[in-house]
């Protein structure tokens, strides 16, 4: 069953419900040992390299963590425009082994090298076209890393030509994929040997078992390990306020929020805000510093840090406004249900792992927290 509730304050409410086959929607209850934190160490070998390296995955995702800021203008826009509006499937990566920037060009020809065999050997029958029509580019996206110790990120393409292609028909885009750290933890980029390098978050859009390869020839040469990366509960909570936060330069246009509830029939209830609605509640929920300036007016600088940053108490009540506007006109209570999937017009992420962006100007706020949870979701 779905329930489709919309707020809006000319309109007061709208609810609709409409029921669905059992087996359209898959609802699981989440076990309560586990969360978007557990580490999947069984993908290491004991040879592993990095085997002693001090690991992140007994923290917990920052609970303040700086206000967006558009300052994304130092890529080049035909790479940037590669990254947006595309849905990726997420996936973290440990550090690379003697990975070098400068050797790209050479990465392209054993990839390609790499999918051929595997061709010939009969594991990638579903490669479409002649062995001579792919071509794979490697190219540094540059502009993107917002610190020192962030390794530029890596952009992975792969064309081929229809196996019934016109002559003249150029190849076509069957794979894309990219590999960045945006903000990563410092102490633990710190803490590796010299010849790693910290890419932590993979993006990928493509065939699967064409994602399948390009992860296996990786492994291989930089002897990594990659691993499925979900977005938690509380990574959603966090896109919700962060993208509505930017609501007043950058119009939302609609904040959709999905919960699905562990009940049989499996239900789905999505709800849709009115962006100024969900941006008035916003600012009734944030700490406002200036109350406190106006007792001391020569706080200055750490003022403004202050005013900039968000914290998780905020993330909190926000949230927990929604529900309870919620329950006050339709009934339901939401705190048994599983918080799936956000949208805006800034992007849209699920908690299967799959995100997309489709605004440039804040997108260093969504990279940040989403290689915060690669690196958390890391064995090592």
């Amino acid at each position: 069953m779905i329930f489709i509730a919309k707020w809006n304050k000319k309109n007061k409410r709208k609810l609709s419900v409409a029921r669905t086959p059992l087996n359209s929607i898959a609802v699981q209850r989440r076990s309560k040992s586990k969360s978007h934190l557990q580490s999947y160490r069984s993908c290491l070998g004991a040879a592993s390299r990095l085997g002693c390296t001090p690991g992140l995955t007994t923290q917990w995702l920052n609970a303040s963590r700086r206000a967006p800021k558009s300052h994304i203008t130092r890529v080049n826009p035909e790479q940037l425009a590669l990254l947006l509006k595309t849905e990726w499937q997420l996936s973290y990566v440990t550090p690379l082994y003697q990975f070098r920037h400068t050797l790209l060009t050479s990465y392209s020809r054993q990839l390609l090298a790499f999918i051929v065999a595997e061709k010939q050997q009969g594991l990638a029958v579903e490669v479409e076209g002649h062995q001579d029509s792919f071509r794979v580019s490697f190219s540094t996206v540059q502009g993107m890393a917002d610190t020192d110790d962030d390794a530029e990120t890596i952009f992975i393409q792969i064309h081929s030509k229809p196996l019934f292609a016109k002559q003249d028909e150029s190849p076509r885009s069957v794979w894309r994929g990219w590999l960045t750290c945006i903000n990563g933890n410092p102490d633990y980029i710190h803490s590796l040997p010299k010849d790693f390098v910290c890419l932590p978050l993979f993006c990928s859009s493509g065939a699967e078992w064409l994602t399948s390869l390009i992860k296996s020839w990786f492994q291989r040469t930089f002897d990594c390990c990659f691993g499925p990366l979900e977005i938690g509960p509380t990574s959603l909570q966090w896109l919700i306020a962060l993208w509505t936060n930017c609501h007043p330069e950058s119009s939302i246009q609609h904040l959709k929020i999905i919960w699905t509830v562990p009940v049989k029939p499996p239900m789905q209830i999505t709800y849709t805000v009115d962006p100024q609605d969900a941006w008035e509640l916003w600012r009734s929920v944030r700490k406002e510093p200036q109350e406190e300036r106006d007792g001391d007016l020569g706080r200055g600088q750490e003022s403004e840090e202050e005013e900039s940053s968000i914290d998780i108490e905020e993330v909190t009540r926000f949230v927990q406004g929604l529900k309870n506007h919620f329950y006050r006109h339709f009934k339901l209570n939401l705190s048994a249900a599983n918080l799936s999937q956000v949208s805006t017009a800034l992007g849209s992420a699920k908690c299967s792992g799959r995100i997309k962006i489709s605004n440039s100007r804040y997108m260093i706020t969504t990279l940040s927290l989403l290689t915060e949870c690669a690196l958390l979701k890391m064995p090592i």
